[in-house]
């Protein structure tokens, strides 16, 4: 009686032991790491109330949506890179299958092209001062777009104004990063558009992160909907004056709540979402626009947030209020498209076509000092210390490696080579021989300069078969003239 009881047992342990393995794990699920930093107690300049209680929803939020969540809070320029430097190695430990996720809120520069965040201790004096004292948004971008990750996230809630007097030259707002030109597998969202400034808003958040810790909390939203929602939450809560801007090179879906499979592709045409201009024509935007209510119509631009739907709209839509807010929009985004064109090149051709259409901009200054520098760049080469072997071979191939000394002395620097372009003297002596002297016949007489009178020296120098007497000063034959003498009997 009890024996197929007993095989029955067996026969459930084996289904359940089955069930595991098929089952995943939480060692196989996603694993989701977040740093979120909230830079409000400023040194020098007034304090960000709203970024702290910024940092703190985010925390709670992303705790929720299954993320392990480190918070740091008003840090100085070590702190905050000590900090992503930590972060970076727990992704790194963490695997391949990682969401790592960086909240950022607190003020944000752009300074030469380039994006930066402010540590509370920053204190400039001269726009020269933010690259030794600020922290590189690349250097944060590329440390984590060093590490094998599923995805990585960068939420941004740094543009608001530039409080800092010694930085009144500095462009307003940031500038754009496409993450298309790093290493795939990237999201990042700003809170306003490029250039342009963000609010910090009236309430305990600001409007961007009010908008994220309650869109964010939808189940099942691909993460590329999840920021359309945002965009179109601040633009109506700013009455457009701030629009949230994000771009994207994910290969796999995201949802903050449900499933997220990295086996899903992402949502097409996300790659390009904040700079892709090159799906939809402005003529098929107006296709899509024509005949819809001017607020529908908005919203659907605002959703898209390309020059082309902008365009599309401010044609179609010449008389509404919004039209204005938008036209501005348009103008801001082309100029920094432009500026983000001019940066990466980089040469004198590409800020010279810069300034050609926007000289009058907050950013011509800056461009003139970026087009004196390249300018200064290109300085001339000699031709002989390019054209010595010897300098060449001794120049290193690689910055990080060091030639190994030869073992005799040499001197590297180009010095010497000019030395023997200049000094012409070594080639005369070499092109123009002096003939070897002609000896005297026995009975010549050979007259030379005598030295100041004095003692009276003699030499007698005996050649093959010839002398030479040299007297100075001798008898009645005057000081200083020589005479024959009859040296052939010596």
């Amino acid at each position: 009686m009890r024996r197929p009881v007993f095989s029955n047992l067996i026969v459930a342990s084996g289904f359940l032991a089955l069930a595991q393995l098929m089952t995943p794990t939480d060692a196989a699920a996603e694993a989701r790491l977040a740093l979120v930093i909230g830079q409000s107690a400023y040194r020098t300049v007034p304090e960000l109330p709203n970024a702290a209680n910024d940092a703190k929803g985010m925390t709670e939020l992303l705790g929720n949506a299954g993320f392990t969540v480190t918070t740091a809070a008003n840090l100085a320029q070590n702190e905050m890179r000590a900090a992503i430097s930590d972060f970076a190695g727990k992704v790194g430990a963490s695997g391949a299958d990682t969401v790592a996720l960086v909240f950022y809120a607190g003020h944000g520069l752009q300074i030469d092209g380039e994006n930066y965040l402010v540590p509370v201790d920053l204190d400039p004096k001269r726009e020269a001062d933010i690259p030794l004292q600020g922290v590189r948004l690349n250097d944060l971008l590329n440390t984590l777009g060093a590490l094998p990750t599923r995805a990585r996230i960068f939420m941004l809630d740094a543009c608001r104004n530039n409080p800092f007097p010694a930085l009144s030259g500095a462009g307003h707002g940031l500038a754009i990063v496409d993450t298309k030109a790093g290493a795939p597998g990237s999201f990042i969202s700003y809170s306003t558009s490029p250039g342009a400034e963000a609010e910090d808003g009236n309430g305990i958040d600001s409007p961007y992160t009010t908008a994220a810790l309650t869109i964010a909390k939808q189940p099942n939203l691909p993460i590329e909907e999840v920021f359309k929602r945002i965009r179109v939450a601040v633009a109506q809560s700013t009455d457009g004056r701030q629009i949230p801007w994000e771009s994207s090179s994910l290969t796999t879906d995201f949802r903050f709540f449900g499933e997220s499979s990295g086996s899903t592709p992402a949502v097409p045409g996300a790659s390009a979402m904040a700079l892709a201009s090159g799906t939809r024509s402005v003529e098929d935007w107006r296709k899509t626009l024509r005949g819809k209510p001017a607020m529908a119509a908005y919203e659907l631009v605002i959703t898209e947030d390309t020059v082309e739907a902008y365009q599309a709209y401010i044609e179609l839509y010449a008389q509404d209020t919004r039209t204005p807010r938008l036209r501005t929009v348009l103008e801001r985004r082309r100029q920094m498209l432009a500026w983000e064109r001019a940066t990466a090149i980089n040469t004198r051709a590409s800020f010279e076509a810069y300034l050609a259409n926007w000289d009058n901009s907050d950013l011509a200054a800056t461009a003139r000092r970026l087009l004196l520098r390249v300018q200064n760049r290109n300085y001339g080469v000699p031709v002989a210390a390019a054209a010595t072997p010897v300098a060449v071979a001794m120049a290193p191939t690689c910055p990080c490696s060091t030639p190994t000394a030869p073992a005799t002395p040499a001197n590297p620097s180009v010095a010497p080579v000019i030395k023997k372009r200049v000094d012409d003297t070594p080639p005369k002596r070499k092109v123009v021989e002096t003939p070897p002297k002609r000896r005297p016949p026995p009975d010549e007489v050979v007259y030379e300069r005598a030295p100041p009178p004095g003692p009276p020296p003699a030499a007698i120098m005996q050649g093959v078969g010839i002398g030479i007497g040299i007297g100075m000063g001798m008898g009645s034959r005057g000081g200083g003239d020589h005479y024959r003498g009859d040296y052939r009997r010596y």
